[in-house]
């Protein structure tokens, strides 16, 4: 845990100086997507089949994204970042369906490694830039909003256009920024038990978007329609059969990973075919919080919890203390109580459980 905390920069603002890219250079992240990293030796080239979409959503224009955007980038590729993302190296607890299991590649004490992050400053700033455009725009195509935070454009407006454009920039970059950290996690392994990483068989299993709005094709009311899914803090959940399934996985169903909180467990699933009827194909992303941060760090007041979560087998490390206590597993729904109603409403099945054994938080 202190090899990959040294070696994956994490905190509010963090940046890794070796990979600051030139803005050229940053263009072809964001148009290219996951081949860049294995382009440039940050990534194997089997790692682009389990990611979804192959790693890169078309359409992406870097043209779309604004100076601040791209500054803000530049050096943040192979970086946590801060709030709830996080590395945890965890194990196979339990096994509910050994055949979809097998096929992941999963089993019983098995170590594993999950990685939640995003496009760090770059969506934060691609976001902030449109929403101005979107609030103009609602007015100007006489839009009535519920709240201003839900401001939008016409998909095929020019703003809309725009807008799905640079959002693609900004998926792109996150499946670049995720994969360079599963580089050093992987060189991490290599150093601290002196195998090659393909000795260590730190295989991908599934990379998916979890903040993404989709053109996908979908049946509403009889009739099949091309519609715009927006999965806010979900997380794509396709069935069996699906063409967009990993062909390895197809005859189960997409990964779907649902991770809890730094004390407790995390989930991996595979999407249904109610699931893809009933809710677009989508799930759940995490447990979700029962706290504010700021209800959280009133209750984490004069207590250590490094230690508590030590007591309990887990090793954390984290970029501040005011991280950590805003993150404290109190402050989140227990995932066993939100992936057993994922699973009992048939969203999605369970295949395995993971339990941590060392966290690392941004």
């Amino acid at each position: 845990m202190t090899v990959l905390f040294q070696n994956i920069p994490s905190g509010v603002g963090s940046k890794r100086k070796d990979l600051k890219l030139a803005s050229k250079e940053l263009s072809r992240v964001m148009e290219k997507g996951a081949r860049w990293t294995v382009e440039n030796g940050y990534g194997l080239p089997e790692d682009i089949d389990h990611i979804e979409d192959r790693g890169c959503i078309p359409g992406a224009d870097s043209d779309c994204v604004s100076e601040r955007a791209l500054e803000r980038g530049r050096a943040q590729l192979g970086t946590l970042g801060s709030g709830n993302h996080f590395v945890e190296v965890g194990y196979v607890d339990e096994v509910y369906d050994e055949n979809a299991a097998g096929l992941l590649g999963l089993y019983k004490d098995q170590m594993t490694v999950l990685v939640h992050t995003g496009s760090r400053g770059l969506g934060h700033q691609i976001c902030d830039d449109h929403i101005k455009v979107m609030l103009q725009a609602s007015r100007k195509y006489g839009i009535e909003l519920s709240d201003p935070q839900l401001c939008c454009a016409p998909v095929e407006s020019e703003e809309g256009k725009r807008y799905l454009a640079a959002m693609a920039c900004a998926a792109n970059f996150a499946f670049v920024n995720r994969q360079v950290i599963t580089h050093w996690i992987r060189e991490s392994f290599a150093q601290v038990f002196q195998l090659s990483p393909r000795d260590l068989r730190l295989d991908l299993i599934y990379d998916v978007c979890h903040n993404m709005a989709k053109m996908e094709t979908h049946e509403v009311g009889g009739l099949k329609k091309h519609l715009c899914v927006h999965r806010k803090g979900a997380t794509r959940a396709f069935p069996p059969g699906n063409p967009e399934v990993p062909i390895p996985y197809r005859s189960i169903g997409q990964p779907v990973l649902i991770p809890g909180d730094m004390g407790r467990c995390s989930y991996v699933l595979v999407g249904t075919e109610h699931g893809f009827r009933e809710c677009f194909g989508s799930a759940c992303h995490g447990a979700g919080r029962l706290m504010s941060r700021h209800q959280a760090k009133k209750a984490s007041k004069g207590r250590s919890i490094v230690r508590e979560l030590e007591d309990a087998g887990i090793l954390v490390k984290g970029a501040s203390r005011g991280t950590l206590v805003e993150e404290i597993p109190d402050a989140y729904k227990d995932v066993n109580d939100v992936v057993n109603v994922v699973h009992g409403a048939g969203i999605a099945r369970k295949v395995v459980k993971l339990k941590p054994i060392g966290v690392i938080k941004g």
